[in-house]
């Protein structure tokens, strides 16, 4: 009788420690905190015109939006022409000297003398490089 055991005597709980993979998941998940690049969107749907010249700029920079009626978008709020310069001085001096691009994504179907405008009162806010946003063209065969 002592020679057969039942494996009812044997009732130990085996476990899995979960600590190091807990570990782990916390480490990958500060690395991609730390690692992503967050885009900075106008908070506005514009449709852009298209060249075929357009070329992929600096993801740092400032985000204007044109809209149809002529308004002027910075982080889904209207700033309105009279903002832009002021808005455009005030980030350029956040940066400590960089040279902070600014892109205006305009409407196709913007007023062209607004668009100028925009560009202009960049200009006078210090920015030295301005763009417009435009889609890439599809290639013809």
């Amino acid at each position: 009788m002592g020679r057969f055991r039942s494996s009812a005597d044997d009732s130990s709980d085996v476990g899995i420690d979960m600590s190091a993979m807990i570990d782990c998941v916390f480490i990958l998940l500060i690395f991609f905190i730390v690692t992503t690049t967050f885009v900075e969107e106008t908070g506005i749907e514009v449709d852009k015109p298209q060249a075929a010249s357009s070329q992929n700029l600096e993801k740092n920079s400032i985000l204007l939006a044109l809209t149809t009626g002529g308004d002027v978008i910075y982080g889904g709020r209207n700033i309105g022409i009279q903002g832009v310069q002021q808005l455009v001085r005030r980030m350029m001096q956040n940066e400590k000297g960089d040279e902070l691009p600014v892109i205006v994504q305009a409407d196709t179907a913007a007023p062209a003398g607004m668009l100028v405008r925009v560009v202009d009162e960049c200009k006078l806010g210090g920015a030295k490089k301005v763009s417009v946003a435009t889609s890439r063209a599809a290639k013809k065969a």
